[in-house]
């Protein structure tokens, strides 16, 4: 019981949050890495770091060599954060591995190692160094030995305390790993000081050693003799996978040797590999697992060669491949963690909870990467870490276990409200409430508690399944979840509808081209529940929105029918209906087969003169081929058109003929159409562009005439040969052409394809003389066919008479008659064909001039759109074909005074049976203006369009009509100028719709002068009535 409560106390802390962030344990965000510190620095503080979230926030400790650092000596350690700040650090107190903790309510976890080192570097000892004697000739090496230091040094060497340093070269090398300076072969430049320069980059210092002396010895120079090797790299080499290596080969003699490199394990030496100037080191950068294996350095002079030779060893760090993640199990569940990582050598596996070693014991099982608890309690709650660890380094993988208790809760998994299943289906309904540990499930339908049966399935996982489900079944269901926490109840209803069936579906048909068919597809469902049809065509679904010839869908509701118009080839195939409701789905497939004319037919050769076309048999669609039927195509026919053939008839049987009546020098395309009982097969592919070779021009220029030209002209015309007749290039024409009765024809070439035209001109041609003429074609094959004999006669001169009598009469404001006599011609005076009369005024500020013409004998012309009270001169000249002859004498006219701007004013009338008396007010003319010489009335039915009028010299008028309907009455006057303005339009209504008594009536309207000044008048219109 006490351990009861306490689960149940932990409950709420476990499970709350804030609004910002969720309770977790900490996770490190920094940790501390390797550290080397300069016992130099001007810097009297190393900072450690360490970072982490958490919910509570964390607090931090620190291990150094494992033992817990008591933060409490302020003076020499203090928090920065979660970071160690070590204040003036002492290398024999500091020293070492640190570790940062992170700790709140949830565990601890450990961070990564990190090493303090100090770096340093003493001077060299002050003696003396002894003199090294040699003689010319032969090597010598130099040692540098560095004095006491920490952290990587780098080496170089002065000469003669020159601030220049020793340059290396194929004579002379440095090593980085000794310091010693080596010259291959000694020269008497050499002779001299030599002083080793050390220094450390991470303590920010460098020393220089005491000089060593090099001198020449006195008793003869040293011979040649064969390499020795003095600067070996190791036999064998560690490298990190990723990291740089340097490989070190020098050797003295003399001639100086040559230093080369190889692999000697048969592999050759990678791109990425780079050599010094002098090839004494051998560098290998990001250095891989395929860089593994034996090197060896050569070197070599003509006395000799010598080798060293040394294994490369790539390591790798531990990497994850597989982390521990968290995990948020319930009391009495069981946890499985394992953790891989890869690295060289294979890493071994260690476990932490909140940053203590864990072992295995009887409850928990560790064994290598993996980490095993059977049945969780809630001590088993923490922060766990996956230690992977070889020589060269070691990785943590961090995770949270977080063991819940907590009664049936159904507020974040409640139970479906409703589940709808048909007649005869499956169903399963889910219970999945959070519960800690697991809860037991029951159910119950209504106040039943349900049993396990055949149809009643009670799953793992807690949920409900019933198979072969019937209208019974439906109703409320609750499920019931228990553990030791509590109980919790949650219920949803199950709706049971009628399933879909396919009641009547469609079936397969064997049809011919050119039929309708219907396919059917009725169904029977739950009422309640809405039907879509969709249907598809070999697999893909057939829009009907888009407007698909031939398909239509028919039918609604329960009734999804495909009709299928006028059925073509291309619809054979495998339809399916498929029917779709929000809880089902039904499809019925049928094979329909359309029986139909031969397709797929090729053309396979055409020659080059008349067309010799072969072909293959298409698919006759269970219909044999009767009758095979040629067609052709150019770019000057209408589409495709039927041609001749040898033999006049195709049978089935056969797949070749010769295509005759072909025009020569045109582009032609071949195709073959099939035909048997059923009908016309679709055509085959166009054969490839073929032009038949050119002949000599057969069709001959139609059309042939001409006339007209000038004096001494004759002018041919003809109709162009279309270029489909042409038959070849170098097309022209031949113009042939005699006086009539003549015996001699003078010919004339035309090379223009487009020319429709020839002038033959000679000064002895009469006018209007008669000529034979004929036209021909020709091309580079030869000269083809004449035209047929036409006549046509040679040009004529002018008019040479002007018209007499011209006269002028004004006949309104803007129209006058000009009138002449005719003239009587022959061959020698110019023939006549017309009169152009020419008319224009003298006002220079407005010039009008213009010009109208007449055809044959007529000798008057009416000239309208004349401008009003205007003075016109006018005068006639004949023409014909070659222009116009001279004019008559002008006359002149004047355009009679405009017509009255004014409308007739205060319209009376009277309705008495059917005559209608009207009376108006004489209009007054101004001084531009023609004065009136009568009126008009004009009326008509209101549901008329003729137009009657009726013209009258007094202000009053009757009109004898009969009033079956509205009457439409306007008045204008009458002048020499032309009729004047308009009364308004007066409406008389039929005598039945008119009451007895008197009505007067008055309106008023307002008119705007195109000037832009506005008139008032007013039209006053007076209905009396008899009694």
């Amino acid at each position: 019981m006490v351990l009861l409560w306490k689960l149940i106390s932990l409950l709420p802390f476990m499970s709350c949050s804030t609004g910002e962030e969720t309770l977790h344990g900490p996770i490190f965000i920094q940790e501390p890495y390797d550290t080397t510190y300069s016992m130099d620095s001007a810097n009297p503080e190393i900072l450690l770091n360490c970072t982490a979230k958490g919910y509570p926030l964390p607090y931090y400790r620190w291990k150094q060599n494992g033992t817990d650092i008591d933060l409490t000596m302020s003076y020499h350690y203090r928090l920065v954060g979660g970071s160690l700040a070590i204040n003036n650090p002492h290398k024999k107190q500091d020293i070492g591995t640190y570790q940062c903790l992170a700790t709140n309510s949830f565990g601890t976890i450990l961070s990564r190692k990190a090493k303090l080192q100090f770096a340093y570097l003493e001077n060299f000892e002050t003696k003396t160094r002894s003199t090294v004697s040699v003689r010319e000739g032969q090597g010598v090496v130099l040692l540098c030995g560095p004095p006491p230091h920490y952290g990587g040094l780098s080496y170089t060497w002065i000469f003669n305390n020159n601030t220049l340093y020793v340059q290396e070269d194929s004579r002379r090398f440095v090593s980085q790993e000794t310091g010693n300076l080596y010259i291959a072969k000694v020269e008497p430049s050499d002779v001299g000081n030599y002083t080793c320069v050390v220094t450390n980059s991470e303590a920010e210092q460098s020393v220089r050693g005491p000089p060593t002396p090099l001198t020449l010895r006195s008793d003869g120079v040293m011979g040649e003799y064969e390499p020795k090797i003095e600067v070996r790299f190791p036999e064998t080499t560690y490298a990190a996978k990723g990291s740089s290596v340097k490989l070190e080969c020098f050797a003295l003699g003399n001639p100086v040797p040559s230093i080369s490199w190889k692999r000697s394990d048969g592999n050759s030496l990678t791109k990425k590999i780079e050599h010094n100037k002098t090839k004494g080191v051998l560098e290998i950068p990001d250095v891989q697992q395929e860089d593994e294996g034996s090197y060896e350095c050569v070197a070599g002079n003509s006395r000799g060669r010598n080798i060293a030779r040394g294994q490369l060893f790539v390591y790798a760090l531990p990497e994850w491949d597989k982390k521990i993640q968290n995990a948020f199990l319930s009391l009495y569940d069981s946890l499985f963690w394992e953790c891989k990582a890869k690295g060289k050598p294979s890493p071994s596996y260690s476990w932490l909870k909140n940053g203590q070693p864990l072992t295995s014991e009887e409850r928990i099982q560790i064994e290598n990467g993996t980490l095993i608890i059977p049945m969780l309690n809630m001590s088993d709650s923490g922060l766990y870490q996956c230690v992977a660890e070889n020589k060269y380094g070691t990785i943590y993988a961090n995770a949270e276990l977080r063991v819940i208790a907590a009664a049936p809760d159904f507020s974040k998994n409640p139970v479906k409200q409703m589940s709808v299943v048909q007649v005869g289906g499956e169903v399963t309904i889910g219970c999945k409430p959070n519960a800690s540990p697991r809860a037991v499930i029951n159910w119950r339908k209504g106040s039943e508690v349900l049993r396990q049966n055949k149809r009643v399935i009670l799953l793992e996982d807690g949920s409900l399944r019933l198979y072969n489900v019937t209208k019974s079944d439906a109703g409320v269901y609750t499920c019931i979840a228990t553990n030791q926490f509590g109980v919790a109840r949650n219920s949803g209803n199950l709706i049971v509808k009628e399933r879909t069936v396919i009641t009547i579906p469609p079936s397969n048909m064997d049809v011919t081209v050119g039929e309708s068919i219907v396919l059917p597809c009725q169904v029977s469902h739950d009422p309640s529940v809405d039907v879509v049809f969709t249907w598809s065509f070999n697999g893909k679904r057939i829009d009907f929105n888009r407007g698909i010839h031939h398909l239509e869908r028919i039918g609604r509701e329960s009734v999804g029918d495909l009709m299928i118009r006028n059925i073509q080839l291309h619809h054979s195939g495998k339809y399916v209906c498929m029917v779709q409701t929000s809880l089902d789905s039904r499809s019925a497939t049928v094979d329909i087969i359309v029986r139909g004319p031969p397709e797929d037919v090729k053309v396979e050769h055409i020659s080059s003169t008349t067309a010799v076309l072969s072909w293959k048999s298409g698919i006759d669609n269970n219909s044999p081929v009767q009758i095979y039927s040629i067609q052709t195509r150019t770019p000057f026919s209408v589409g495709w058109q039927a041609v001749a053939t040898v033999p006049e008839v195709i049978n089935g049987r056969t797949h070749k003929a010769t295509v005759v009546d072909l025009s020569p020098w045109v582009d032609y395309e071949f195709r073959v159409v099939a035909s048997n009982s059923v009908g016309i097969g679709e055509p085959s592919r166009p054969s490839a562009l073929l032009k038949t070779k050119a002949a000599v021009p057969v069709v001959a220029p139609t059309n042939v005439s001409g006339g007209g030209g000038s004096r001494s002209e004759l002018v041919i015309t003809w109709e162009p040969v279309p270029e489909e007749l042409q038959n070849g290039e170098g097309f022209g024409y031949i113009v042939m052409l005699r006086p009539l009765g003549s015996i001699t024809w003078t010919k004339a070439v035309v090379a223009s394809v487009e020319a429709s035209k020839y002038v033959y001109r000679n000064e002895s041609i009469t006018p209007l003389s008669p000529f034979e003429v004929k036209v021909g074609v020709y091309n580079n094959e030869g000269e083809g066919t004449l035209s047929s004999i036409s006549i046509v006669y040679s040009g004529e001169d002018e008019p040479q008479i002007a018209p007499a009598g011209a006269s002028a009469l004004s006949v309104s404001a803007a129209e006058v008659e000009v009138s002449w006599q005719p003239i009587a011609w022959n061959r020698h005076t110019g023939r006549v064909l017309g009169y152009e009369v020419l008319y224009w005024t003298d006002d220079p500020k407005e010039s009008t001039a213009g010009k109208v013409r007449v055809n044959g004998n007529v000798t008057a012309k009416n000239i309208t759109g004349l401008k009003a009270n205007t003075v016109y001169f006018a005068t006639v000249r004949a023409y014909n074909t070659a222009g116009t002859g001279p004019s008559s004498t002008p006359v002149n006219v004047t355009t009679k005074k405009s017509p009255p701007s004014q409308p007739p004013a205060n319209i009376a009338w009277k309705l008495s049976n059917s005559k209608i008396c009207l009376n108006w007010e004489h209009v007054k003319t101004m001084e531009n203006e023609s004065e009136v010489l009568g009126y008009k009335i004009l009326y008509r039915q209101n549901r008329h369009s003729k137009t009657h009028i009726l013209e009258t010299n007094n202000t009053s008028a009757e009109l004898l009509v009969p009033f079956e309907e509205d009457y439409l009455i306007e008045i204008r006057t009458v002048s020499d100028g032309g009729d004047g303005s308009s009364s308004e339009e007066i409406r008389i209504p039929k005598i039945s719709s008119l009451s007895s008594g008197a009505i007067k009536m008055s309106q008023r309207v307002n008119h705007i002068l195109t000037s832009g000044i506005p008139l008032l008048s007013s039209v006053l219109i007076t209905l009396l009535l008899d009694d």
